[in-house]
């Protein structure tokens, strides 16, 4: 543990709070700061970060909304129900790469610099989408399809893994004074913009095909789409400023080791407050498939919940934001948290009872409005909990490991749950224990959201392509 004024790595100085954590805080730099010139950086970064960001995030979760298709093609058993099992635990099998990717790439990214990490992590998802677009069906090439398809979501993992993190850093460390928590909003706004686009493409592709063309091909047209946007993002990536501020004089084994043993107690926090976020976020993005399986609704009206997810969590992700800048990051993140606890159940409760589009849309946009507010001032806290020197690793480890423990087996437990026990109302028990101990850790967090940062310096020729 360093002691109160002591020198990180980068050069910096950092803060330590009462219980001995570092609040991440560089505020003394060997260079002086260079102010950023907000028309060069401001809205064009954010744009920049987040079409690459949702790009990544579309691809991953389309999987999500067409998982009982996917099921049908790959894994058919003759049961349904084990048919969606076995498409879910392969959804979940995404998780698994996402903390080497977080351990990885996020190295990758507080050594060499972001913007390479980040044009390595659109590169790599674009490889496992393809596969997952050409892959034939079990009928057609019979075990080989699923072994692809499990290969396809190992690497979307790991490109998924390593992708938070540098992108956060990335919109914090050039966000303008007293406004890092709507910059770092945009990486919310992002998931939220891929589910909204993923829900809008499986509602006309619902309208235009078959129950039968679905299953047969449709499922594998918004993979497609989202390979042919794949150059635009890597070329907007290759023109991203690099934010690290001295890239290329440690190796990844000296960022993991500065990260481990001088930041261990904001990592261990950030893993507990992601769990409940990440498992809300995955309930949210399982209303589809709940609608379909659960409540019999036809596609053309369960496609409204990924789209109603997908369009709340974006404004909500940006209005946490704002209220972050204003009133604090813990404020938002718990008074959001509690009043999901208490929302969820009659939520639910409401949804069972009418089966109706209306409930469903309401009820999605209920639980993702409650959410995503708290989630994006907790992707600011967190995120300065961490300085420059291993931001990108620290908020990338955390975040891959706990969406791959929680968010990767939410969905497969819920199904499972409500399969076995047969009751619709079982995910909500599931979300308020989980958030209970996230609470718990929201309160041992610091408060960052006054914390100074100095700007980052933005040489000109970083603002030019790789």
């Amino acid at each position: 543990m360093m002691a109160p004024g002591a020198r990180n790595r980068a050069g910096g100085e950092m803060h330590i709070d009462g219980t001995g954590a570092s609040d991440g805080a560089a505020i003394a730099h060997k260079r002086p700061p260079v102010a950023l010139a907000p028309s060069r950086v401001g809205g064009w970064l954010v744009a920049a970060t987040v079409a690459g960001n949702a790009l990544e995030f579309y691809d991953f979760l389309s999987y999500s909304a067409f998982a009982v298709y996917i099921g049908k093609a790959f894994f058919p058993t003759g049961n349904a129900f084990a048919s969606l099992l076995l498409s879910l635990a392969t959804f979940g099998v995404g998780f698994v790469t996402r903390p080497l990717g977080g351990v990885v790439i996020g190295a990758y990214a507080d050594r060499a610099g972001r913007r390479p990490a980040l044009v390595l992590t659109i590169s790599l998802m674009a490889l496992g989408t393809a596969a997952l677009v050409l892959t034939p069906g079990y009928a057609t090439i019979g075990i080989a399809a699923p072994l692809i398809l499990v290969g396809a979501r190992l690497i979307q993992g790991l490109a998924l893994g390593g992708e938070v993190g540098p992108s956060t850093a990335v919109l914090l460390e050039c966000a303008p004074a007293r406004r890092r928590g709507i910059f770092a909003s945009w990486q919310g706004a992002s998931q939220g913009i891929a589910i909204f686009t993923a829900g809008v493409v499986g509602y006309v592709l619902s309208l235009l095909l078959t129950r039968e063309q679905l299953a047969d091909w449709g499922w594998r047209v918004p993979f497609a789409l989202g390979l042919v946007i794949v150059p635009v993002g890597l070329f907007i990536r290759r023109r991203l400023p690099e934010t690290l501020e001295a890239p290329g004089t440690r190796g990844s084994a000296a960022v993991l080791r500065t990260l481990w043993s001088e930041h261990r107690r904001p990592l261990v926090l950030a893993v507990l407050v992601i769990m409940c976020l990440t498992i809300s976020t995955y309930v949210g993005n399982y209303m589809t498939t709940y609608a379909l399986t659960v409540l019999g609704m036809p596609a053309t009206q369960a496609m409204w919940g990924t789209v109603v997810n997908g369009a709340v969590m974006t404004c909500a992700a940006l209005v946490g934001g704002l209220l972050s800048d204003r009133f604090g990051r813990k404020p938002v993140m718990i008074v959001s948290r509690v009043a999901l606890m208490l929302a969820i159940y009659p939520a639910f409760a409401l949804l069972v009872g009418f089966h109706t589009t209306w409930a469903l849309i309401l009820v999605t946009a209920a639980i993702t409005l409650l959410g995503s507010v708290g989630g994006s001032a907790a992707i600011a806290a967190l995120s300065e909990g961490f300085p420059n020197a291993v931001r990108g690793s620290g908020f990338a480890i955390a975040y891959a490991v706990s969406v791959s423990v929680f968010g990767g087996t939410t969905q497969f437990i819920i199904a499972w749950v409500v399969g076995v026990t047969g009751d619709p109302l079982s995910p909500t028990y599931y979300v308020i224990a989980t958030s209970a101990i996230s609470l718990w850790a929201m309160f041992l967090l610091p408060e960052t959201f006054r914390l100074e940062f100095p700007a980052p310096l933005l040489a000109g020729e970083r603002l030019e392509p790789a």
